[in-house]
């Protein structure tokens, strides 16, 4: 065990040591999670993300190391070197995914084109489900479906670890039971591979966990979290292979609990109410836990402490059969049922008012979608800034807005364009106090600046979660055309969307 050792030390060092010079490089490139930027966030003072990248590296090195050194454990490098090559190829894709879209920002569409063909690469090179086991001693072959369900494991665990990244630690210290978990089954059945893999990413996450708990002084972003994911993805799939084909998926399932039902919960929740799979809301378990009352800290402690449960129930169903594993997987079923029913998923009663709320919503939620694609389309053959102008007000008319205002400043300073204003104003007076919001869009090159100030007067304390979204969307294609009509002073994409609420 000389070997896991070193390299989780050598990882928990490069951690500590990366960490606080990736932290000012993120500060350097603009890799900052600003506050202002959506009502979601939970932190007060702008935060760098992109601390995932002192993991990557941290995890890498040692493992580098280990590969080319002529010991016992080169040699096991050398024995599965296709395998090893690829989970290093795949885990350096994902993690410069997630950089670029910590600085630059990437569409859920992009993302999941990378994501996906990561997961067939690593389909390719043997890492498949192609059978699973059961606790009933027998086995499913999956046959032409293997294909799939390795896909949808790889790139749903990549996103389910990415979801759950709402609090300070909570992704990594997820992470770094999941890794515990696994090398202690990788222990268990005498896998040395996946024992220095684990052992090297604990230590990298450990290492960075000492700057990411809360208060924390940087954020893993996606770049840390689509890693992780994409570690704990393949690694538990060879981990808990039986045979040729064959995998116990019940091991990695619990291990990897948490966010796994995070993740399930918000695709249900998100296709009940009406709204884009891809986007983001308040309501994931952390933020319940928010809302009964308890600190960052305690919600994270809380969260850790089902993690460790859930770690202990994949151990001892790796280690149980029959009757016995029966025991444990009721135990945990119970103990995941009453915290979902302490955080008020199973209550009846609730059932059935979120049940009559979220149909009034999805209501709302599929006439704003509709909206939305509908002046995004307008947005994308404009020929002038007035037609532009028209779109916007068209889906301010959906969300019931009361008054817009579009302000260009310095966008078409080469066609003599410098500044423009654009006021709307609703024809039905305002009912309640009103809320205003104010979305700060840039191009990536040339300069300039636009401004939506949007108004309410519904009574509202803040946007929804679907007005932003909505808002934000068209923004980003409202950016976009600008660029199109002052090619000269506005190219690119939008790089920042920020909404400050204006009392």
């Amino acid at each position: 065990m000389i070997a896991p050792t070193v390299a989780f030390i050598l990882a928990l060092v490069l951690a500590l040591a990366l960490t606080p010079l990736v932290r000012a490089l993120a500060h350097r490139v603009g890799a900052v999670d600003d506050p202002d930027a959506s009502h979601r966030k939970i932190h007060q003072r702008s935060i760098p993300r992109m601390g995932g990248l002192a993991i990557v590296v941290a995890f890498f090195v040692p493992l580098a190391g280990l590969l080319v050194v002529d010991s016992e454990v080169g040699r096991y490098f050398a024995k599965d070197a296709t395998k090893v090559m690829g989970l290093f190829a795949g885990g350096l894709v994902i993690a410069l995914l997630g950089v670029y879209d910590d600085i630059k920002g990437a569409n859920a569409p992009k993302k999941f084109i990378v994501q996906f063909a990561v997961a067939l690469a690593m389909y390719l090179l043997g890492f498949r489900i192609g059978g699973l086991s059961t606790p009933f001693g027998f086995a499913i072959d999956l046959g032409i479906f293997d294909l799939p369900v390795t896909l949808l494991w790889i790139v749903g665990v990549i996103n389910a670890m990415n979801l759950i990244d709402g609090l300070d630690g909570l992704a990594s210290g997820i992470a770094f039971f999941a890794a515990l978990t696994t090398l202690v089954v990788a222990a268990l059945n005498g896998n040395v591979l996946m024992i220095l893999f684990m052992a090297t990413t604990l230590g990298a996450v450990l290492g960075f966990l000492f700057y990411n708990f809360n208060p924390a002084s940087i954020f893993m972003g996606d770049t840390g979290s689509m890693f992780l994911g994409f570690v704990m993805a393949v690694t538990a799939v060879q981990t808990n292979t039986k045979g040729a084909a064959t995998v116990a998926m019940l091991t990695p399932v619990l291990a990897l609990g948490l966010p796994i039902m995070d993740t399930f919960l918000a695709m249900l929740r998100r296709y009940l109410r009406g709204r884009s799979m891809f986007q983001a809301d308040r309501e994931h378990v952390h933020h319940k836990l928010l809302g009964a009352g308890l600190s960052q800290r305690g919600a994270v402690l809380v969260m850790y402490a089902l993690s460790l449960v859930l770690g202990l129930a994949a151990v001892a169903v790796t280690v149980t059969k029959g009757l016995q594993m029966a025991l444990v997987l009721s135990a945990s079923l119970v103990a995941v049922a009453l915290f979902m029913r302490k955080l008020g998923y199973l209550s009846p009663a609730q059932f059935r008012r979120d049940r009559e709320a979220a149909l009034e919503e999805r209501r709302y939620n599929l006439d704003v979608r509709r909206a939305v694609r509908e002046v995004r389309r307008a947005l994308r053959v404009v020929t002038t800034i007035d037609d532009a102008w028209r779109a916007v007000t068209a889906l301010c008319e959906a969300l019931s807005v009361y008054m817009v205002e579009l302000r260009l400043q310095g966008i078409g300073a080469a066609s003599g364009e410098e500044a423009r204003s654009f006021v709307w104003q609703s024809s039905v007076a305002p009912a309640k106090r009103p809320f205003a919001a104010r979305f700060e869009l840039a191009p990536e090159r040339g300069g300039g600046k636009i401004m939506l100030d949007l108004t309410w007067a519904d009574g509202r304390a803040e946007m929804t979660a679907y007005d932003e979204y909505a808002v934000g969307a068209t923004a980003d294609e409202l950016a976009a055309a600008c660029s199109r009509l002052w090619p000269t002073a506005a190219t690119g994409r939008v790089v920042a969307l920020r909404a400050r609420r204006v009392r």
